[in-house]
């Protein structure tokens, strides 16, 4: 009767499992869906001028939540009435639905509060339910963006959205389980493809601020031309913030050396800026380099991608110290791959369309710059793999210790007798060779007994020491069978008996017998 009621419980945990992450998809989009809402809005209402009315307000609203997702956009208000692409994504507002997603896969498969045991989906299960949910919010938005001045472009709507959100939501339920690696190789390639892939980015960042800053009148004067009141100059400035990723991988692929293109008819790399570049007015745009050829500053971006190759390599040289050549250069190929990959999508994303005519080419040409960036890793990644592999490898040159040299027995010692381990009386010279005893020590403190070989210098009575001599002191023996286990910890306390060890008693010195004379008693 127990296992009759227990299963439909069972199975009726595991739907509503399922059904409770589907939920949680649809409320992670709709929460990315409220706040860009939110921002939009306080825009148009603080705009001493604005343009349309609240229906406008959430078409555009649903336009740049569909671009933040990868959809082209078609702008129908233009002045020749030709609808023109927009496919350019402003790569910090696709951060958030990204982070939504993989929470909402995170905490579906989370234990809960005190790992109590509650229903729970499978992996696979959940990141098809939560994946789900959020798609079918994706095809509301996507309806309702057909009606306003933004329709979605149907063929990148039913493209990037599903493996933008199931690529989120895988992430998410492997970081719930813990991130496992099937083994240590795979551990340390996406690590050292995720290193590289940042260091290529800082790298791009940095040339496209020093690029920047150089221009700060020119681009100042564009941020100010643009708008005239503080709402507008807020709007703008919060479209430049959204944009700044872009430019970091702008500048990353004009290291790697295929550059961006600025218009159909013109391309920025190292080299020079060839061709008629068409650049809107905008102020991140100021950055681009002037028209002519390269100079030495120019050519220094390509010391971005030979620094992000050389860390990914460093990072897998020092992971495979106890690897085969043939596993390190393996790992650092698929390391050099993952990085190279992940470039040429973010590439992808961050060029695109920016209108008709000589607009419809913007941005880094995804598969140059994925090219590039997996030229650059393979050859000077596995090479800085297998180096820092032979260096780790190597062995430690041995120190030379000289051994130590036997005293000579001083010639003017006087002889005496000598007691040998077996307690027999002989004449000679003292004994240079001491006798062993092995004695076992309670270590204070520590967990085990450990037996320790103690010398004794021979050559005075049992019990006593010579007039002004140590035993001890000058032994050659004491540090070759002083510490055999090489504490340097020595005490002469450590060598009292145990308690359950019984102690030898000293034997009792021999009393002095009187003299008798050699002709016996009574002679006179």
């Amino acid at each position: 009767m127990t296992h009759v009621t227990e299963h439909p419980l069972v199975q009726g945990g595991r739907s509503a499992a399922l059904a409770a992450a589907c939920v949680r998809g649809g409320v992670a989009a709709g929460l990315g869906l409220g706040a860009l809402a939110v921002l939009v809005i306080a825009a148009w209402i603080s705009s001493p001028f604005p343009d349309g009315g609240p229906h406008d307000v959430l078409h555009t609203v649903a336009g740049l939540w569909l671009l933040a997702h990868g959809v082209d956009l078609l702008r129908t208000d233009t002045l020749s009435d030709v609808p023109a692409p927009l496919g350019v994504v402003p790569l910090l507002l696709a951060a958030l639905p990204v982070w939504l997603v993989h929470r909402a896969a995170r905490d579906t498969l989370d234990p809960g509060a005190g790992g109590r045991n509650r229903p729970r989906p499978s992996p696979s299960g959940a990141i098809g339910a939560v994946a789900g949910g959020y798609l079918l919010v994706t095809a509301a938005v996507v309806l309702h963006s057909e009606s306003g001045p933004l329709p979605a472009d149907l063929v990148t709507a039913g493209l990037w959205p599903p493996a933008v959100v199931t690529g989120a939501a895988a992430a998410g339920a492997w970081t719930a389980l813990g991130r496992p690696f099937p083994g240590p190789r795979w551990a340390v390639l996406p690590r050292a493809a995720g290193l590289g892939l940042v260091t290529l980015l800082a790298g791009g960042a940095t040339a496209a601020t020093v690029s920047l800053v150089l221009r700060a009148d020119r681009a100042q004067g564009l941020f100010l031309g643009l708008a005239g009141e503080w709402s507008g100059r807020a709007a703008v400035l919060l479209l430049v913030l959204a944009l700044l990723p872009n430019a970091a991988v702008w500048g990353a692929a004009y290291g790697l050396g295929p550059g961006f293109a600025l218009g159909t008819g013109a391309l920025a790399t190292p080299l020079g800026l060839a061709g008629d570049p068409a650049v809107p007015p905008f102020p991140l745009l100021a950055a681009v380099p002037a028209e002519g050829r390269g100079t030495w500053l120019h050519w220094s971006a390509a010391a971005v991608p030979l620094v992000a190759a050389v860390l990914l390599g460093h990072r897998v040289g020092r992971s495979a110290r106890t690897w085969s050549v043939r596993d390190t250069a393996l790992t650092a190929l698929g390391a050099a791959g993952a990085c190279a990959a992940a470039f040429t999508a973010l590439a992808g994303a961050a060029g695109g369309p920016l209108g008709s005519g000589r607009l419809s080419a913007f941005g880094p040409v995804w598969w140059q710059a994925g090219a590039a960036a997996a030229l650059w890793t393979v050859c000077a990644g596995v090479p800085t793999a297998l180096g820092v592999r032979a260096w780790g490898r190597r062995s430690p040159r041995p120190k030379h210790v000289p051994a130590p040299v036997p005293t000579a027995p001083d010639p003017t010692e006087p002889e005496t007798e000598t007691e040998t381990e077996e307690g027999a009386a002989t004449g000679g010279k003292p004994s240079r060779m001491p006798s062993l005893k092995w004695v076992r020590l309670r270590d204070r403190g520590r967990s085990r007994n450990r037996f320790r070989l103690r010398g004794r210098r021979s050559g005075a009575a049992p019990g006593t020491q010579g007039p002004g001599t140590d035993p001890y002191d000058g032994d050659p023996y004491d540090d070759l069978y002083g510490d055999p286990f090489g504490d340097t910890g020595y005490e002469p306390y450590d060598f009292l008996p145990a308690a359950w060890e019984p102690t030898a008693k000293p034997k009792p010195e021999p009393k002095p017998q009187p003299e008798q004379d050699s002709e016996g008693p009574g002679t006179v």
